[in-house]
């Protein structure tokens, strides 16, 4: 497999859930593989305070490199390369292994290329393969939703973008509220983008642990709008969120009827795909195919 089709599996992959790990909390970073995220992202920006800096980067550099880690995707938030520390984070992280790096606070493409520049060099001096990490742009302002679509073209390693609430409201000067109307705009920009460049849309997290109710609103709001997964804070909220994004027996029924119609028709040679006297597109039936996969990873949605 060449680096161009890696690159295609990794934005490919199923992300339903991303749990947030603050990289100084040496308990959690040893062992939050046992948590069933899609991804667990270690957090050395926001959640860290500057006289921690350097003890979380040397503990996320160790965990990466525990192999129970390996059998799980890993994703870190560096600090800004404008910063004292985003330099030194991403010499640590793309050294140690780490499948994704995200980029907090993107504002522009040029923020996506000078990090690519950077994790380029670093690869081809420790011996990784050149372009085999991933990056993951995270939006947190009204800049960066204005540049969004350059944003997410800006290179074949960006996996998705993610949408940072807290400080995106703050940069609109309001607040969030439990509808969630102050981030519509935004959520629209980032899912239209990403679907134009063919990546991923992750929503931001829901920091209010204990109200599952409010939870379960905002990820089914955001599923609804399409968006592929979520950032989370709390373990909890793991399988409540993958059983959300799971398929119901009738929307499985259905996904399994569509892609034998179309395997059908393939081996007929025929152009046309139809079931129950209606054309199926190639739509409908990538769709069914995200049905069924996410149908094995989560089974079948509990009402």
């Amino acid at each position: 497999m060449n680096i161009e089709q890696k690159q295609a599996s990794l934005r490919q992959k199923v992300r339903r859930s991303m749990l947030f790990v603050p990289g100084a909390n040496a308990a959690m970073v040893s062992n939050s593989f046992i948590y069933a995220a899609d991804s667990i992202m270690f957090d050395l920006e926001d959640s860290v305070a500057l006289r921690e800096k350097d003890t979380a980067r040397l503990l996320v550099f160790h965990a990466l490199q525990h192999p129970l880690y390996k059998e799980i995707e890993t994703v870190v938030r560096v600090n800004a390369l404008d910063s004292e520390f985003g330099l030194q984070d991403l010499e640590c992280v793309v050294r140690a292994g780490v499948d994704i790096v995200r980029l907090p606070k993107t504002d522009s493409a040029q923020d996506v290329i000078d990090m690519e520049r950077e994790i380029t060099r670093i690869e081809k001096e420790c011996g990784r393969e050149v372009g085999s990490t991933g990056m993951l742009a995270a939006i947190e302002s009204a800049l960066g939703i204005t540049n969004v679509v350059s944003i997410a073209h800006a290179s074949p390693r960006l996996v998705g973008i993610a949408l940072g609430a807290e400080d995106y409201v703050r940069n609109l000067r309001t607040e969030r509220s439990p509808e969630g109307i102050e981030l519509l705009f935004a959520r629209c920009s980032i899912l239209q983008a990403a679907r134009a460049a063919g990546i991923g849309a992750f929503d931001t997290v829901y920091s209010d642990a204990n109200n599952e109710e409010g939870f379960l609103r905002e990820a089914s709001l955001i599923k609804q709008l399409g968006f592929d997964g979520k950032s989370l804070v709390n373990p909890r909220q793991i399988e409540l969120l993958h059983n959300l994004f799971a398929p119901t027996q009738k929307e499985l029924d259905h996904a399994t009827k569509v892609i034998e119609a179309a395997e059908a028709a393939e081996r007929q040679g025929l152009g046309v795909v139809s079931l129950n006297g209606k054309m199926i597109d190639s739509p409908i039936i990538e769709r069914a195919r995200l049905v069924v996969q996410r149908a094995a990873l989560s089974g079948i949605r509990e009402e």
